[in-house]
């Protein structure tokens, strides 16, 4: 029986060797793309430029730079630890790329190494990634392995990555509303809008072609007002149509 056994592990690590073993079937239906490789700059926990390459690591979703996490009621700097822990990963050695994918970003989606090492797995397995299963299940055993022992993020409270991005985007989009200013009373419903292109600075009143698609953020400076006269004065100028 243990014979058995250890014929088993050995073929089971032959095969992984060669890629054959893949549980990830996007990787499986396509092949590699190319290689890059070369002296990296990490930019986050799982992303690095190589020249002018940007490299965004395949099957894992690592803490945002500005992300905390909370540990003993105390907020600490996670997301700017994760990337310091690829950065420590890295040393001075050439990383190669593996790149199977392009994202929307016009990143190369790829698996990295540094000799043997697989950057990606790293990265999860030592606490500062998690796997992003939307994407694949490369990588949940180093995951599970992880969060089983408490390394990294996992002695921490933490929000996952992808729910962190929501909540950024569901704030800023909250805020954007609040920028759209309305009149601060009633009949002053001029807008003073800034070009974004030209700063050129236009007021637009009711009735011409583009009052009703002008959105007035304070934010950044545009204003409401409540005479033509008060926009001139302000130094606006009418829209011409």
């Amino acid at each position: 029986m243990k014979i058995l056994t250890f014929l088993s592990a050995a073929i089971f690590g032959v095969f992984a060797s060669l890629n054959i073993i893949n549980t990830d079937k996007s990787l499986a239906t396509s092949g590699p793309l190319q290689v890059i490789s070369g002296r990296a700059v990490v930019t986050d926990g799982d992303s690095l430029r190589i020249g002018d390459e940007r490299i965004r690591l395949f099957g894992i979703d690592a803490l945002e730079g500005k992300q905390t996490c909370r540990f003993k009621n105390e907020e600490w700097a996670c997301g700017r630890s994760s990337r310091k822990a690829l950065e420590r990963a890295i040393g001075r050695e050439r990383v190669s790329c593996t790149v199977y994918d392009k994202d929307r970003y016009k990143r190369s989606v790829s698996i990295c190494r540094v000799g043997e090492v697989d950057l990606n797995e790293a990265q999860v397995r030592n606490g500062w990634a998690v796997a992003y299963t939307q994407y694949s299940k490369r990588y949940v055993n180093a995951e599970t392995d992880a969060r089983v022992n408490e390394r990294g993020i996992w002695r921490s409270e933490f929000i996952r990555p992808h729910d962190y991005r929501k909540e950024i985007k569901a704030i800023n989009e909250k805020r954007a509303i609040q920028n759209q200013a309305k009149p601060i009373k009633a009949g002053c419903d001029i807008k003073g809008n800034i070009s974004s292109g030209s700063g050129n600075r236009i007021f637009h009143v009711r009735g011409q072609r583009d009052y009703e698609r002008t959105r007035i953020n304070v934010k950044n400076g545009e204003q409401w007002f409540c005479t033509e006269a008060e926009a001139y004065a302000a130094g606006w100028r009418k829209a011409a149509r």
